[in-house]
């Protein structure tokens, strides 16, 4: 108890005292990494006799049928020991017993081809204890400070969320980053080390031409191979498998306990981006530092440049095999994809690659969060009123889809202006973009026929009024 006082007194002071993010990250990280340390280790009670009936996956720990009492004994007085048991009161049902803290705890054990008694899955039973042990041990010794890590976290003190609550950074580009890969200079002009991507993030600097995108982390559960840190409050990440959660656009590794408290403030690296279609609109501009999806740029260009005339535009199909390779070239190529007329002389595979870059979306332009929203506006009969709640709807979209949907309804106005070359008004052009830019959150085929009309309309409505709404 001494020793956990100590802890938090000198965490407190050395977070308080220093500015040096190295220096905190060495003692909170080393702090954690020695009560894993001290965890006791697993050891197997092995029953005396053959059990019959033992499950083929389950070894000479298990015991077989016997009560939580009959375990208790076997147990006593050996911490970390454990064994395995089948329920009396429900046969086929399997315990693990294990003395921690001079009791013994009982776990509902369960195996689908792995172990487990949680969330987290086993190799084998005696990682599962393992893991489970220095759980419990750090949970047990360190149970205050670990409900203070997220009270001052490592994530505030460089300085990061400081720089994007400001919106004047940005990350640095791929040249930038190559050029400065040796060290990244601070406040004071002291090299620091570029060596998480914590840290990477760290190097912003301020650029008129960033777009301040906001965007959540995504987390996935992560299992670390050798001795990590969590990069938002520095302590280390205990445990053998599963330790922490990782972002998969980023690469940020915090404890599951801590993404919580991480703000959206995700900066996507291309490395980790494998494609541009079927990504995540937000996630992709991010990634590119650019305003609206290359895709939608560049295609656009090249349509108003030598297509607004053609008769049926967006509504007559190209080639569907040519239209796919549209879509592996922005893929491989990303804004470097030729699609010129050398290439794809016909201006309507272009039309259709467009067109299938939103169909791909994972995430509607016209999310679904707002979709049931543009859908009750669509349903005002009163034109003023109508477009007032549209209006309103919009200013609810994600900041990249709401960029993206107004550049495409400026080009789409554009396509309503050759009319009488192109025959294609705004009702034509809701009719093609309605279900590309919008689809109901539930999969219901009843659903989205009922609602075509309505999304023609609001698509119509957009295309008419772009001037007005956006």
């Amino acid at each position: 108890e001494f020793y956990l006082k100590i802890l938090l007194l000198s965490s407190s002071v050395i977070l308080s005292a220093t500015e040096d993010p190295l220096i905190i990250i060495a003692f909170l990280y080393l702090t954690v990494y020695q009560l894993q340390q001290e965890a006791p280790r697993p050891k197997r009670i092995i029953c005396p006799q053959e059990v019959e009936n033992r499950p083929k996956y389950y070894g000479r720990e298990f015991h077989g049928i016997i009560s939580r009492e009959q375990a208790d004994e076997i147990l006593a007085g050996v911490e970390g020991a454990y064994i395995l048991r089948e329920s009396q009161r429900q046969p086929g049902c399997y315990t693990l017993a294990l003395r921690f803290g001079n009791q013994t705890l009982n776990y509902r054990l369960f195996y689908d081809g792995k172990h487990f008694v949680g969330e987290k899955r086993f190799e084998s039973i005696h990682d599962l204890v393992t893991d489970g042990l220095i759980t419990l041990y750090i949970e047990t010794k360190a149970s205050e400070y670990i409900a203070k890590m997220t009270k001052n976290p490592i994530y505030e003190h460089i300085g990061y969320a400081t720089l994007l609550r400001e919106k004047v950074s940005r990350r640095l580009s791929r040249t930038k980053t190559e050029s400065r890969k040796a060290s990244v200079t601070s406040e004071e002009n002291t090299p620091v080390e570029k060596i998480t991507s914590l840290v990477r993030r760290a190097a912003l600097t301020q650029n008129d031409n960033h777009f301040n995108y906001e965007k959540a982390h995504n987390f996935k559960v992560y299992t670390f191979r050798g001795p990590h840190w969590c990069e938002y409050c520095a302590n280390f990440m205990w445990g053998l498998i599963a330790q922490g959660v990782r972002c998969s656009d980023c690469g940020l590794n915090v404890h599951k306990q801590c993404s919580k408290y991480v703000p959206n403030d995700c900066q996507p690296d291309l490395k980790r981006i494998k494609r541009v279609y079927c990504c995540d609109l937000t996630t992709l501009v991010k990634a590119h530092n650019t305003q609206r999806p290359m895709v939608v740029d560049i295609c656009i260009r090249e349509i108003e440049a030598r297509g607004l005339k053609s008769e049926g535009l967006y509504r007559v199909s190209g080639f569907t095999e040519h239209i796919e390779d549209v879509k592996m070239a922005f893929d491989r190529d990303g804004d470097k994809a030729d699609i010129s007329a050398s290439l794809y002389p016909d201006i309507n595979i272009i039309a259709g690659a467009l067109k299938l870059y939103f169909r791909d979306l994972p995430i509607p332009v016209i999310t679904y969060e707002t979709y049931s929203k543009f859908m009750e506006a669509a349903k005002i009969s009163n034109p003023d009123e109508r477009l007032e709640a549209v209006h309103e709807v919009l200013m609810l979209l994600p900041a990249a889809h709401y960029e993206t949907l107004r550049y495409l309804m400026i080009h789409l106005k554009k396509v309503t202006l050759n009319e009488k070359e192109n025959f294609m008004n705004s009702e034509n052009l809701g009719i093609v973009f309605g279900p590309t830019l919008m689809r109901p959150p539930e999969d219901s085929t009843l659903t989205t026929l009922n609602d075509m009309r309505y999304q023609k309309l609001i698509v119509q409505i957009l295309i008419e009024n772009e001037d007005v709404l956006f």
